[in-house]
């Protein structure tokens, strides 16, 4: 083998070597460890219209709004007098009031399929690509969510998403709710990290404001366009779909 050829390979791989470090340098490294998210950033809670809509025509829209509207009632309630229930129990109790409110016959077959919509949620269309996307990118990736361990697992399992989780976190670990302050401090507890390192995704403008009292980074995915909480203060950023979420963490310019 001549030397002129062992220099051309050498050289070769040296010109490679230098490529590959240069494009790994262009990669702007995250500016966070992890992200916490409310499910619902995940999941479309609107899902559920369709199953009402099936058992009573004409009011799908309405009765959801008002059957999840109680829903968080009785958790804050439930939150704040000590007395808990596992979340599934409290959608059912939310779902009795708002049917009986409504004058509607709830049969225990209609009771039975309302309540497993919320076991089948569909993900958000950009929610997937998303989560694989933050565990790409090196970052540890967990919910901290009011819903029990059997609702985040299943609706994980049947989107087929639930390896892009370190942990399907509950709050049910410590017996409370969001926006308890010890319900956002789980995240720290199974981290380990920093809460400078963590950044929180809400859903709801109420998730938002808690998380970020807490005293994490906090980033509303605002899906329905809602105004800002009127409590004072404001999340660190916030945009209508996932896309801002992963510029904010990822480091890049905000569009």
């Amino acid at each position: 083998m001549s030397s002129s050829f062992i220099y051309k390979v050498l050289t070769l791989l040296l010109v490679l070597s230098v490529s590959v470090i240069t494009q790994t340098e262009r990669i702007p490294k995250p500016r966070f460890k992890a992200v916490a998210f409310d499910y619902f950033v995940i999941f479309d809670p609107s899902s559920i219209v369709p199953y009402v809509e099936k058992e009573f025509p004409g009011q799908g829209r309405e009765f959801t709004r008002a059957w999840q509207s109680r829903q968080f009632d009785y958790a804050f309630l439930r939150s704040i007098t000590g007395e808990f229930r596992d979340f599934f129990e409290v959608t059912g109790d939310a779902l009795d009031y708002t049917a009986e409110s409504m004058h509607l016959t709830l049969t225990p077959n209609s009771r039975a399929r309302l309540l497993n919509a919320y076991l089948t949620l569909a993900p958000w269309p950009d929610a997937a690509a998303a989560l694989r996307r933050l565990r790409d990118s090196g970052l540890r990736v967990i919910t901290i969510a009011n819903f029990s361990p059997r609702m985040l697992r299943q609706n994980a399992d049947r989107s087929g998403i639930t390896d892009l989780f370190d942990e399907l976190l509950s709050t049910e670990a410590n017996r409370t709710y969001k926006p308890d302050p010890k319900a956002y401090e789980l995240g720290l507890k199974r981290l380990h990290i920093k809460r400078q390192d963590i950044v929180f995704a809400a859903f709801g403008g109420w998730d938002a404001y808690g998380a970020k009292r807490f005293g994490y980074t906090t980033f509303w995915v605002n899906r329905f366009g809602l105004p800002m909480e009127k409590l004072g203060g404001a999340p660190d950023g916030t945009s209508g779909d996932f896309q801002g979420l992963l510029d904010f963490v990822l480091g890049r310019q905000e569009n």
